[in-house]
């Protein structure tokens, strides 16, 4: 369980300190531990971005097809390691794209 908590804060701290540019689906009380949505400024930079995630061997980060946006899931198997790539992934994103 801290695993997980360190995992989703790391996520969720960069999605928070966006500045807007990511934004969270769900109120903080009620963050999931192991998905985490978020959608980006507009549908076009959100493929982007899973585009450009996968190139980088981020995979999975598309979201439901009904919901769209980003979907981080972050199960037992992701490592801390893992959760800080995916973090250090969407700073740089916003750094060019924001």
């Amino acid at each position: 369980e801290k695993i997980n908590r360190t995992k989703a804060a790391l996520i969720y701290n960069a999605i928070d300190n966006s500045g807007g540019f990511y934004r969270g689906h769900a109120l903080p009380a009620v963050r999931s531990l192991m998905n985490i949505p978020f959608r980006l400024p507009s549908e076009e930079l959100e493929n982007t971005f899973a585009s450009e995630a996968k190139k980088n061997d981020l995979i999975g980060l598309k979201g439901h097809r009904s919901v769209g946006g980003i979907r981080a899931s972050i199960y037992n198997a992701m490592t801390v390691e893992g959760a800080q790539a995916l973090v250090n992934f969407m700073a740089e994103f916003q750094r060019k794209n924001g």
